[in-house]
């Protein structure tokens, strides 16, 4: 296959957690050495995911009515909901020789990139995966790789309610603040903003 091909962006709307994960594990475990990259834009209704290994006295604090689900997935608990663009980087990483830690540092640098682009001041922080507005989160990440081959992916806040992620400590963070993209002038919608980002994405792959 040649690997200059950009994945395939697919929006998949409004959609419920555990059927995009049973969806991507599906996806991961058919693909064969041919199987097209595929980025994933969608928005979920409120979950709380877990990842791999994740420590429960992070979260929820309160019980508001959103489900916890374990994702399998890199990292700590995290909150999705509506107005976020969650983008899930179906990439054969190992078919373009990328190694784990550089398709994260890629994934990152890209929010990076994009939201440059609208002149906020993203960055990294050290031992913290993720992207960072002063000392605030922006976006989170969490990947799992099969067989070479990444799934999971990023989300970045657009435009939603913020609350939930009071609940919890972020990303196993205890006081951890979180902001979106509108409050520094990022205009659309989640879907909006998250195909643009998927581009981005794409044209780096």
């Amino acid at each position: 296959m040649d690997l200059a091909v950009a994945p395939r962006i697919k929006s998949l709307g409004l959609t419920d957690y555990a059927a995009v994960l049973a969806r991507m594990r599906e996806f991961t475990l058919a693909r064969d050495a041919e199987t097209p990259d595929e980025l994933w834009v969608v928005e979920h209704p409120p979950v709380y995911t877990l990842g791999q290994g994740a420590d429960p006295k992070f979260g929820p604090k309160v019980a508001n009515g959103i489900p916890v689900v374990q994702a399998g997935r890199g990292g700590e608990i995290t909150y999705h909901g509506p107005g976020q663009a969650v983008i899930y980087t179906m990439v054969d990483i190992g078919r373009r020789g990328i190694k784990v830690k550089a398709f994260v540092h890629l994934l990152e640098q890209c929010v990076i990139n994009f939201l440059t682009s609208y002149g906020i001041e993203a960055e990294r922080q050290a031992g913290a995966p993720g992207v960072y507005v002063g000392s605030a989160k922006i976006a989170s990440l969490g990947i799992r790789v099969t067989r070479g081959r990444a799934w999971h992916g990023l989300a970045l806040n657009v435009d939603m309610d913020l609350a939930p992620f009071a609940a919890i400590d972020p990303c196993g963070y205890p006081g951890l603040k979180v902001v979106q993209a509108r409050d520094f002038g990022v205009t659309g919608t989640a879907k909006e903003v998250g195909i643009r980002l998927a581009r981005l994405l794409a044209s780096r792959l």
